[in-house]
């Protein structure tokens, strides 16, 4: 296995902008992008994109969202897939969150130490490493590398944790070694990369800027 070193992730993140470029930054409050990524669990953008849409359509507030039977919330977020799974589980969230604060909204987050925040996330039922990431990262540009099936599968071919890590020991592993500044556009780029060209059946190696530093192509093609 090839060592993930910040150099060498570095060095990833560089190729990957000049390929995609700097992905522009997503305008979300923490308690939308709380409910976004956990409609996003097991679907695309796209579905996770109308369900919201829906969910706010027929329900303007989280309040009403939060006092709403589960099987209504499920009825908006059905483009989604598991609504029934999703719906109450964002229920409940929202439920905690009024009884931890009071009131709905999270932008304590951005003042308190980094580790408070992520991990008064984490205290919510059904959020998990991946989702806790996300809020802080997208919403509050805080340094946390969430690690998704994309991410996961691209680590392992790179060689940059073994190939039985979980997602969570990826998480842990890669977390302090993103270049400062790097996290939300390596993030968003590893993800288009692996969609575009390291996908998961037939990766595109012909295309792909990485070969010389990824551990699956060396062992199949070896040096490029």
């Amino acid at each position: 296995m090839s060592d993930a070193t910040p150099s060498v992730i570095a060095k990833v993140d560089r190729r990957l902008k000049q390929v995609f470029g700097s992905p522009r930054s997503r305008d979300r409050d923490a308690v939308s992008q709380l409910v976004a990524t956990m409609l996003s669990q097991a679907t695309t953008d796209t579905q996770t994109a109308r369900s919201f849409e829906k969910l706010r359509q027929r329900f303007p507030t989280w309040e009403q969202v939060r006092d709403a039977p589960a099987s209504q919330i499920a009825k908006q977020i059905q483009a989604s897939g598991l609504s029934r799974q999703k719906a109450p589980r964002i229920k409940a969230a929202l439920q905690h969150i009024t009884r931890e604060r009071g009131k709905i909204e999270l932008d304590f987050l951005e003042t308190i130490p980094l580790d408070e925040g992520y991990r008064w996330l984490m205290s919510i039922k059904g959020v998990g490493p991946k989702t806790a990431s996300i809020v802080m990262l997208f919403t509050f540009r805080k340094p946390f590398f969430p690690v998704d099936t994309h991410i996961h599968r691209i680590a392992k071919r790179l060689g940059w944790v073994p190939q039985n890590a979980s997602a969570e020991q990826t998480h842990q592993i890669l977390q302090p070694l993103i270049p400062r500044q790097a996290h939300y556009r390596l993030h968003v780029n590893l993800i288009r990369h692996g969609r575009e060209i390291c996908i998961a059946r037939l990766p595109r190696c012909e295309i792909c800027p990485l070969t010389d530093l990824c551990d699956y192509y060396q062992k199949l093609h070896g040096p490029s």
